[in-house]
């Protein structure tokens, strides 16, 4: 897909050659932090250097106080707990870090995540009633819980105590519960709102270590599973976020837990080098596999074990889960993109409804977005389980998914998420209609340019400037995620080195060079559609898009170029 290039810039120009001066470093590394809001010599040294003793204080979270207390009590009286959390990497990172900090002090603890397709999302009654079997004195739900105010009371009347921690926004009512942690309650003064479900899990340990008078690193050991959550939830990567997870990268890459050694070692991570990519497009899908097959207990099994030899044997058993995931996957992407390109005329619509009985639910929603990415368009994958049609959507920049569905209420049995992402329910019945509906809405509020999605550009690169020096400067602005996005850089008037392949399952490969500037690697995932025009092209130079990366090959160490788009000189950018 081609995109339109968009620069980015800075709210004050002045800034860029302020922090020039004041740090000493290129025009370029200033103008990439000036893009970034970093504005001072104070906060570009928070920036390079975040500490754990700049994160917040817990207690300055709304109900931090009565939840530790309650935990707490629960600790010191071992009484027995139950941890419910949700079967995405947020939750079972988050189900697992709690469950391994009370197994350290011999508490009496089990933990619960409700089947992702016999039971959904949230705390439910089958749940409140497994806790009551098993005798727990206290349930503490993370990542989920803060719209569950009738569990909240089922709960409450079978004489179980409930700690909620969530991220997610509050609804018209909290729970009555006896303390419900979440950073987005508008009577919560607790200064960073961006938290993942793990990272407000983590806050309750910090503040229970404290309760007890204990040392920081009782709840510090834990930030491994916290990074993976934060890289997997794509949540800011920005204030308090960024601190957990360069600490928690470290944790992973020196003294990895049993089941991360295991995943790592089985899909050849090397430990010492795993990077917030890692995470989030090789350790994430593995663990998210589990609760989108289906039981995502197999998940936290991994991350619990105490040995080796478990380890071993789960990270293989969430590897077959993955594989087959993939399968699925691919299989529906491929019958997607036949349903696409044979009935729609992409030049009359402007959404895409999609609808297959047999479509596996755990799926759909990674197949959306991957049409999204492929054709420009919001995407909204169906399925059928008990008679109802259920699925997941996606949408463009643009186009507020979550306002469209709430102009179908009528025609929906439930739905529910945001703007580029939600879930939805609609009854047979009214399937047409919805179809009909969700296109001319569609249709009224997007226009051709749409559909050509934006690429925001950081700035413009000369190759002959790009050497391990320039990279190590690069890499300190890392962890990368929202808020922090990795540098997208344009080099202008490259010509192609040699004859560009394709690899792998669809990628493209080639080198490249600039004005006299060496040969760059360069790799394009899933574009091997541009190869006819960079191989029929050689003697036309190129302008491409590109974020810089090192590969690790061999044991060399090399920068190489990831593309992210292609024009041809001749055209307008």
């Amino acid at each position: 897909m081609s995109f339109r290039w968009v620069y980015s810039k800075p709210d004050n120009e002045q800034t860029v050659s302020a922090l020039q001066q004041e740090l000493g470093v290129p025009e370029m590394v200033a103008h990439l932090l000036a893009l970034r809001g970093i504005d001072s010599y104070e906060r570009a040294k928070s920036y390079f250097r975040p500490k754990l003793k700049d994160i917040h204080n817990p207690f300055l979270m709304k109900d931090m106080e009565a939840a530790t207390e309650r935990l707490a009590k629960a600790i010191r009286g071992r009484e027995r707990v139950l941890v419910y959390g949700d079967y995405d990497v947020d939750g079972t990172t988050s189900v697992s870090m709690l469950y391994l900090f009370l197994r350290e002090f011999g508490v009496s603890v089990d933990f619960y995540i409700p089947h992702r397709f016999k039971e959904g999302y949230g705390i439910n009654p089958e749940g409140i009633n497994y806790a009551a079997e098993i005798n727990a004195d206290l349930i503490v739900s993370v990542d989920c819980g803060i719209t569950a105010v009738e569990e909240a009371r089922q709960a409450r009347e079978q004489g179980i105590d409930l700690i909620v921690c969530d991220h997610h926004n509050v609804g018209d009512t909290i729970p009555d519960a006896v303390a419900v942690l979440d950073p987005k309650r508008s009577d919560c003064d607790y200064p960073f709102d961006g938290l993942s479900g793990a990272g407000v899990g983590f806050k309750l340990l910090e503040g229970t270590v404290q309760k007890l008078g204990l040392g920081e690193e009782v709840a510090y050991k834990f930030l491994d599973l916290v990074a993976i959550s934060i890289a997997s939830d794509i949540v800011p990567m920005v204030d308090e976020n960024r601190i957990l997870m360069r600490e928690g990268l470290k944790q992973i890459n020196s003294t990895p837990r049993a089941g991360l050694k295991a995943l790592a070692n089985l899909i050849n991570l090397n430990i010492g080098s795993i990077t917030t990519s890692n995470i989030v497009f090789s350790i994430g899908p593995r663990i998210n596999a589990a609760g989108r097959m289906g039981d995502a207990t197999k998940a936290v099994q991994l991350l619990i074990a105490e040995t080796p030899t478990e380890a071993k044997a789960r990270a293989h058993e969430l590897e077959s889960i993955n594989v087959a995931r993939r399968d699925e996957d691919s299989q529906t992407m491929e019958e997607a993109r036949t349903i696409v390109d044979e009935e729609y005329d992409l030049d009359k619509i402007s959404s895409m409804v999609l609808h297959n009985p047999d479509w596996h639910l755990g799926v759909i929603g990674i197949v959306a977005s991957r049409l999204v990415d492929t054709y420009g368009r919001p995407a909204i994958m169906l399925s059928t389980v008990d008679g109802k049609i259920k699925g997941s959507a996606r949408s463009i920049k643009g186009f507020d998914i979550y306002e469209a569905f709430k102009e179908c209420e009528d025609l929906l049995e439930q739905f529910g998420g945001h703007k580029y992402a939600a879930g939805l329910t609609i009854a047979k019945e009214n399937y047409e209609a919805f179809c009909k509906r969700i296109n001319e809405i569609a249709s009224r509020r997007l226009t051709d340019e749409d559909f050509k999605p934006e690429l925001a550009i950081d700035c413009d690169l000369d190759l002959s400037d790009v050497d391990m020096r320039f990279w190590k400067l690069l890499s300190q602005f890392e962890p990368f995620g929202p808020g922090n996005l990795r540098p997208i850089f344009v080099s202008r008037d490259v010509r192609v080195v040699g004859v560009p392949t394709i690899v792998g399952s669809g990628h493209l490969k080639m080198k490249v060079a600039q004005n006299g500037s060496g040969a760059f690697d360069v790799i394009g995932f899933n574009m091997h559609e541009y190869l006819p025009v960079v191989r029929n092209e050689q003697d036309q130079k190129l302008n491409i898009a590109y974020s810089l990366e090192e590969n690790h090959w061999n044991g060399r160490r090399t920068l190489q170029l990831r593309l992210r788009d292609v024009q041809l000189n001749k055209e307008k950018i």
